[in-house]
Formats: C-alpha cells, structure tokens, sequence
C-alpha cells in the first residue's frame, strides 16, 4: 500500500503580526518577523480502492466518510468541521482537472487549536504537500503558500493574514513583505548559529490554556484600521518589525527583547481583544520571575506567549509559570518548512 506523509512547521510571530492582513498590507504594506519551530502539523494519505474519501481529525476524533467525487460540498468553517479538507481537494480538483480520488486522509497536530501558531494554515500547508507527493503536482514553495491562503482566506472564508502560510512552506527565520495583490516576498534570515543558540536558550514558550477564535480577533482588527489611534499603532507595530530584525541579525538579544516589550505594548493598542486580564496577570507574573518582555504569539486573546529571560534565570520562569493554569512547552527553531515524502508497502 502506498503512503504519503507530510509535515509543516508551526510558527513564531515575532513581530509585525497583523500587518499581514489584506486591509492593511493592501494600502499600507506590511512587514513582519517570524521563525518556524519544531512543533508540526502531520498529514498522511493512504490509498483507497472502494470509491470512498475518508478524512479524520485524530486530534479529536472526528471523522467523515463520502462517496469519491470530483467536487465536495463544504459548508463555512464553524459549521462544517471538515471545510478545509474539502476545499483543499476542490481547488486541486478543479486547478489539475484530477478524476474522482479515492484515499484516507489524518491529520494530527503537536498543539491544540486556537493555539497562536498558525495551526489552521499550516494544517493547509501539510494537506497541500501530501497531495503534491501523491499526485505529482507541479506546485512550488511560492504555490503553495498563495493556494493556501486562497483555500483559507476566500474558498473557507476564515479571516486573517498571509505569514502563517508562507512561515509553514518556507521555514526558517523571515522577514515577509506583503503588498497590494496579494503580492508577498520572503526574505530568508542569515543568523548565526551561535544566536539561535542564545536565543532558544533566552526564550520560554507557554501555553496560557485558553484557545480562541482567531478570526474574530482579526475582524475586530480590520474593523478598528479606520481609528486613527489603532492605525498609528499598526504602523509602530510594523516598523518595530524592522528594528527587531536588525538586533537579531547582530545578535543583541538584549535590545531585541526590549523591542519585544515595546511591541507588545503597540500591539494591545491596535485591538481590545488582544489582551485580556488573564493575559495580563500572566506577563505580570513572569517580569517578577526574571522574564525582560513577551508577547503572545498570533492574533492575542490567549493561545501561546513567549517570553525573554536571561539564561540563568530561565528554569525559575519556567517554574512559575508552570504553577499557573497552564504550561510551558520545550521548542527549537528549525529552518526547513513544509516536507512531503512517500512509502511503499
């Protein structure tokens, strides 16, 4: 029997997040900073003979048989658990004029949804990949990443920005462009070795054990870009974006950790949902067990944080946020994006 696997890196958003979303990027251009992390989303096809999809969500053990068809019926996300999944083997239907498939599609992620690191878009990603090896699709990186977002942002209508789906098929440190026409450009991160040493040494990833609806959170943020004061703050949000990229390039974790601060304090300001009490008393707790600055990662309202700390101290934040609600999750960064790749027998 023949299997095709894939996998696709979760993301950091280090700085600019929001900045990627069309009503912003479109006018405005938007920039931003991020790095994949060895946290996946996992995919695997196996072939059918009997004329049947089959799609499962281990991570909730939701499934869905149907009879092969060139075209599924997919309601909005929310509504139909499975509108991803069908709208992925639409487009590649309609795009490759492919026959009916027959085949058992899983998927497992390493985080709970609602995380904050892009797990909805990478899920598409990983989907897309396995597809690829399967099937032999002529998609490049650039492909891949832009038909995910088409498949997320318009087919399934979720809100929300571009960097998750390029994060996951490129990999690795970033610094993204996005323009009007939904134009991006990657720019890959040349660091040394040494400073992705110090930096994963510096940094405590946390899962603040509430997940939220990101795409509300964007909304709210595309409805508030006419407010002067939100808008004031995207665009510190975005230049911050800049200066951190520069301080990690030199290595002055110090300074990149301020920006990181400073940030965080913009970012709140461009939303109220962003931020909330619990999130708050959080990054509270951790400035008085020896963390410098954090953030959440994503869209806020809660999912993952990260924070900054010296090494020396690093164990006794870990320990204290431990003793919350929820709980600290050892990472790496890892460069390589997206990986596809089949089996026999």
């Amino acid at each position: 029997m023949l299997k095709i696997r894939s996998k696709a890196p979760l993301r950091l958003g280090l700085c600019g997040g929001g900045t990627d979303i069309e009503a912003y990027s479109a006018r405005y251009g938007g920039l931003v900073l991020n790095s994949t992390i060895s946290l996946y989303v996992h995919c695997t096809i196996l072939e059918r003979t009997d004329s049947h999809i089959y799609f499962e969500i281990s991570d909730t053990k939701q499934s869905l048989l149907l009879p092969s068809s060139t075209h599924l019926e997919a309601l909005r996300e929310g509504v139909d658990t499975f509108a991803l999944y069908k709208q992925i083997y639409n487009k590649l239907c309609t795009m490759f004029a492919l026959p009916a498939l027959s085949f058992s599609l899983y998927t497992y992620s390493d985080v709970p949804s609602g995380s904050g690191l892009g797990g909805s878009s990478t899920l598409v990603v990983a989907i897309l990949k396995a597809f690829c090896e399967w099937l032999n699709l002529p998609l490049g990186e650039y492909d891949i990443a832009r038909l995910a977002y088409e498949i997320e942002r318009e087919d399934v209508g979720i809100v929300g920005g571009a960097q998750d789906q390029y994060a996951a098929t490129f990999g690795g440190f970033n610094f993204m462009e996005f323009y009007e026409d939904k134009k991006v450009i990657v720019n890959p991160l040349r660091i040394k070795r040494f400073i992705i040493n110090e930096l994963e040494e510096s940094m405590v990833l946390y899962f603040t054990n509430i997940t939220r609806n990101a795409s509300l959170i964007e909304e709210e943020k595309i409805n508030i870009l006419h407010r002067q004061k939100s808008l004031e703050a995207m665009h510190k949000v975005k230049q911050d974006s800049i200066t951190m990229k520069e301080h990690l390039l030199k290595g002055e974790l110090g300074e990149f950790a301020k920006v990181l601060g400073k940030s965080w304090e913009n970012k709140k300001k461009v939303a109220h949902n962003i931020s909330n009490t619990h999130i708050d008393t959080i990054y509270n707790i951790a400035l008085q067990n020896g963390a410098y600055s954090g953030k959440v990662s994503g869209a806020g309202g809660g999912g993952f944080m990260f924070f900054m700390v010296e090494p020396q101290y690093r164990k006794s934040l870990i320990n204290a946020l431990n003793a919350l609600e929820g709980y600290c999750v050892p990472f790496s960064f890892v460069k390589d994006g997206v990986l596809g790749w089949k089996l026999y027998g």
